[in-house]
């Protein structure tokens, strides 16, 4: 605005004033603010229109002023200028509002994965179900649903997915995974305020199996396996040993620094496990010496590592060829019954079961988020739960024996 010290000038149409800016030129003369001049609710008002500079002169003022005394006469319509000015900034504001909302309903699943979802997920998630989840994408939901957007995607879609994975010859687990990952980018839009109607995954049957492995290793084996593989290669024969005394994941092993063992308790603590919790593991006498072979690195540096001292990502193949060179896979053709590195876990858990370790504690030792989790063990206690009904026998027969001679003599 000019300076309030320069006065207002007339024009030639009535109800038109106009200030002069006593600095800034606008087609050399001063720029010139505009005012508009009329009676409302029976006083004299008095509104900015804009600057010359902006657009405005004296004729297109009368014209807005024209409008507004129409608009006063027929009692319709904004009847002053900054009620104008409101409906149109509101009109603004729900244009832009719809605008959103509808860029917000036509946002596709693969804008939400790529742009917002996997930025956050890679944040969040460990290494490798950060792979699996991208390459899921990629590979069978991206196809069938990548360009659609989420509120058109209808449970049709879906059963496309399932049944392009199964086609494939994909796991009922693997399939589940995918419904899981599509069902996960649906909750996140939901909390972000990206989507509001009804996620697709829940009118859809996921498909269940049975994919738990059931092989675990006899005593004579596990000597077997862990001869052989010594012979192979020391750092593997150490990783299958911490895994089969002990019950670690292969990622778990690789995971150990020299700071996570505590040999005056013959304890390995277990950080960011799977669901990110931690842990504790206990020493065999063998493990302990094995550890403590070793040479000792720093704190913080991990105790099997690669070379370089980068972490291990994978088992070294040297497992799968020793298990097939003795022979412990040959003519098994049911996955849950081969013999992998994880069946080395698997086998912790079913000795210590056999070995009458209740389920509570074998599931605390595994590290296991439900009981449901360890029960697939239950099985293996059979000798203990017979022993437990035979040693229930053995109390109540001189009772039955009192029942049947009570019965004689009453007879």
């Amino acid at each position: 605005m000019p300076s309030k010290q320069l006065p207002k000038q007339r024009t030639i149409y009535p109800g038109i004033r106009f200030r002069e800016h006593p600095n800034r030129k606008f087609n050399g003369k001063p720029d010139r603010y505009f005012f508009i001049r009329y009676r409302y609710q029976g006083k004299l008002k008095e509104e900015g229109v804009g600057w010359g500079s902006e657009g405005w002169n004296a004729q297109k003022a009368g014209q807005v002023l024209a409008r507004l005394k129409e608009s006063i006469k027929l009692g319709e319509g904004p009847q002053t200028l900054a009620e104008k000015r409101k409906i149109l900034m509101e009109k603004k504001e729900a244009e832009q509002a719809e605008r959103e909302r509808q860029s917000r309903e036509n946002i596709t699943f693969g804008q939400i994965f790529s742009d917002i979802y996997f930025p956050q997920a890679r944040n969040n998630k460990d290494k490798e179900s950060f792979r699996r989840e991208q390459d899921m994408f990629k590979g069978w939901i991206s196809p069938v649903i990548g360009d659609i957007p989420l509120k058109d995607i209808s449970p049709f879609h879906l059963e496309h997915i399932k049944k392009n994975m199964s086609d494939a010859g994909l796991a009922a687990r693997t399939i589940r995974y995918a419904l899981g990952a599509i069902r996960q980018v649906y909750n996140f839009s939901r909390f972000n305020n990206l989507f509001s109607g009804e996620i697709p995954t829940t009118k859809v049957k996921i498909p269940q199996a049975d994919n738990r492995r059931y092989r675990y290793l006899t005593y004579e084996e596990a000597y077997q396996l862990l001869q052989s593989l010594s012979s192979k290669s020391m750092q593997i024969y150490e990783v299958a040993l911490v895994s089969l005394h002990c019950g670690l994941r292969a990622g778990e092993i690789f995971s150990l620094t020299w700071a996570d063992l505590d040999f005056d308790n013959g304890t390995m603590f277990l950080r960011d496990t799977k669901k990110r919790r931690n842990r504790t593991a206990f020493m065999t006498k063998a493990v302990k010496d094995m550890l403590q072979s070793k040479i000792r690195g720093k704190n913080d540096s991990l105790i099997f590592h690669g070379h370089g001292e980068t972490r291990i990502n994978r088992v070294s193949p040297t497992f799968a060829r020793v298990v097939k060179d003795l022979g412990l896979n040959a003519g098994v053709t049911d996955r849950r019954h081969k013999v992998v590195f994880h069946t080395l876990r698997h086998t912790y858990a079913s000795w210590l079961v056999e070995s009458g370790v209740d389920l509570y504690t074998v599931k605390k030792l595994m590290g296991h988020s439900t009981i449901a989790m360890t029960e697939r063990y239950s099985h293996l206690g059979n000798n203990t739960l017979q022993n437990a009904v035979k040693l229930l026998e053995k109390n109540l027969k001189p009772a039955t024996i009192r029942d049947e001679k009570e019965g004689e003599k009453v007879s």
